[in-house]
């Protein structure tokens, strides 16, 4: 067989890349071959179209093995099972109990118990909280409020009733004042609350009695949640975890006993390769910046990261679709070797999560781990022309950042100076812009919406609208942001105002130019909630306005070709302008004649969506 092999190779030669360059450049025809071939991502990274050994020879990274230094191919040389997580806000302790115990029994093996809303808790409702769980072989993780440390003292006393050995016991906390400051803007008020006060006294009593327990939770997922890149999340992660090393030591905290008490948490995009080398980019430069403080103990610069599914990219119309969201994010995150992941449910963004959708999320990770077996392989994206190569260009630019955040003095100086948030806003302004002129597409939001769909129905004002007041801050804080929002507004407008204005497809002339606009036309429209009548196409203009009459739209939309325009477009708008507004699909280079004689509204891919479409509610008196 290895003969045939060999053979078989032996009859195809060697082909360089300036050969391949040559034929490509032949085949483009004197094309732009950066306009045409080149990609350049919101990362302001350049994506080649092929990627080749020559590519990565040059990469320290790939001359390790996972295991070893600097980690970009994870932490073990044995892979290790991803921790699946989910979040339970406790409210009642009995019920939080109850659901915990169900979680665990359907696959969860890491509990997060969100008890930031409680001001009180009686040993006896936390005792409640953890009966009949075995806290040594599930994960425990809290997410807390103004009784921080009194809460953690108070699971002291359950391990304690349990007979348990604390040592034995595995989770975290989320002490956390930076990303809470970059959140609201403030700092926690209470002495009492995770703040800076509070470090040296929480991670005395921790490394005394949870020796396994990680205090500071880095949540860098605040970032992408925000609009901002894979390059931007990863160097300002860097710079927090920096700052609370800087302040630790300050406090005479020993850093080689607080930094394996640090967990990351980031959020996971759907641009499937780009995550994938952001977890690889980011182990990569924290051991390089942990291997400054101890160059002797290269192990020390091991990350936990717990990953968790945005919501910035998630839509309420056609809301199943986010579930193929969240299934690409869950595999690029267990793909880069992640330590534990959050799966957020499809319909978390606008209402309380049902049962089915929470099975869902738990589900995601189970069979992508159990049945499509990602869980057996140790870094499978090692080697990978393309994911190296990337892994690369987001480390430097990253790297890059990382230095001019601290020579400005570091995150907090950073934030206070709105540096952080700048660049972030700048990153929005560009995702809507992208978003608007449909460049990046969101299924079922700016592109192949499904028609007649509502959404009134299903959402929950109090989730949905997290219209926060205006309050006085001590820094401006980075604003949630969700790409589909504005065109969701756009359609829910029309729902709310109970008119579905009709759009007529008026096709006309060329076959294969009339089919392409009205397809287009149809996305183009259904994106606002209007209702589209199509058709095959009319041999006469009289048979078409006939049919445009009869069925009375309030927008007639003509698809043909640029050049057949000037013959056609005046004679339907004479017989036509007292009955509809008419509208052509395209940019004609000769519009100017089309607005002398009155046509004033074209749609084409240039059409702003979100403007264009709000401009048609305003003209039917829909606001």
């Amino acid at each position: 067989m290895s003969k045939i092999k060999q053979n078989i190779f032996q009859e195809f030669p060697k082909i360089s890349t300036s050969q391949w360059e040559e034929i490509i450049k032949a085949d483009l025809k004197g094309a732009d071959y950066d306009k045409n071939l080149i990609t350049k991502t919101i990362e302001e990274i350049n994506i080649k179209p092929y990627y080749r050994p020559e590519d990565i020879e040059n990469l320290n990274t790939t001359k390790q093995i996972p295991g070893e230094f600097p980690f970009s191919r994870g932490n073990n040389s044995i892979y290790l099972k991803n921790k699946n997580r989910q979040k339970i806000i406790v409210n009642d302790c009995f019920d939080a109990n109850k659901k915990a115990i169900e979680l665990i029994s359907k696959g969860i093996n890491s509990i997060c118990f969100d008890l930031s809303t409680k001001e009180k808790i009686k040993i006896g409702d936390f005792v409640k909280l953890f009966e009949e769980i075995d806290i040594t072989k599930n994960e425990i993780n809290f997410i807390l409020g103004k009784n921080a440390l009194n809460i953690i003292k108070l699971f002291k006393e359950v391990v304690t009733f349990k007979q348990v050995n604390s040592d034995e016991v595995f989770g975290s906390m989320d002490f956390d004042p930076l990303g809470f400051i970059t959140l609201t803007g403030n700092k926690f008020l209470s002495k009492n609350y995770s703040n800076y006060d509070d470090l040296k006294s929480t991670f005395d009593y921790l490394h005394n009695n949870f020796p396994n327990f990680r205090i500071i939770n880095i949540n860098a997922s605040i970032f992408p949640n925000s609009g901002a890149t894979a390059v931007q999340e990863t160097a300002y992660a860097l710079s927090m975890g920096v700052e609370y090393l800087s302040r630790a030591s300050a406090e005479k905290i020993e850093l080689e006993k607080l930094i394996p008490k640090i967990q990351f948490t980031f959020g996971i995009g759907s641009n499937y390769f780009m995550e994938i080398a952001k977890f690889r980019a980011i182990r990569l430069l924290w051991a390089k910046i942990i291997k400054a403080y101890f160059p002797k103990n290269p192990d020390f610069g091991k990350m936990y990261i717990h990953a968790q599914t945005i919501e910035s990219n998630k839509t309420i119309y056609n809301p199943y679709i986010n579930i193929l969201r969240t299934t690409t994010e869950t595999m690029s995150a267990i793909v880069a070797g992640v330590e534990a992941i959050t799966v957020n449910t499809f319909d978390s963004g606008f209402k309380t999560p049902t049962e089915l959708s929470e099975r869902i999320a738990r589900n995601t990770q189970i069979i992508l781990n159990e049945e499509a077996m990602l869980d057996k392989v140790i870094d499978p994206a090692g080697g990978s022309y393309f994911i190296e190569s990337l892994t690369d260009s987001i480390a430097k630019d990253a790297w890059k950042l990382f230095l001019e955040t601290e020579a400005v003095g570091g995150y907090y100086e950073a934030l206070k100076k709105g540096l952080i948030q700048d660049k972030i806003e700048e990153t929005v302004k560009k995702r809507k812009i992208d978003f608007t002129f449909r460049k990046t597409i969101l299924l079922g939001a700016n592109q192949y919406p499904l028609q007649n769909e509502t959404a009134i129905e299903i959402i929950n004002n109090e989730i949905y609208y997290k219209e926060s007041e205006e309050i006085t801050t001590e820094i401006r804080p980075l604003k949630p942001f969700r790409g589909a929002i504005e065109i969701e507004e756009i359609r829910l407008k029309t729902e709310i105002s109970g008119k579905t204005p009709k759009v007529f497809l008026l096709t006309f002339g060329n076959i294969s130019m009339r089919k392409a606009r009205a397809a287009f036309t149809s996305n183009f429209f259904a994106c606002g909630g209007f209702q589209i009548l199509d058709n095959p196409g009319f041999e006469t203009i009289e048979k078409a306005c006939e049919q445009v009459k009869y069925q009375k739209p309030e927008i007639t939309v003509i698809c043909s070709s640029d050049d057949e325009y000037l013959n056609i477009a005046p004679e339907i708008y004479n017989k036509l302008k007292n009955e509809t507004i008419i509208v052509i699909a395209g940019n004609p280079a000769n519009n100017e004649e089309l607005l002398k004689i009155g046509i004033t509204n074209f749609i084409h891919i240039k059409s702003d969506l979100i403007s264009t479409l709000s401009d048609f509610q305003k003209k039917l008196n829909m606001n």
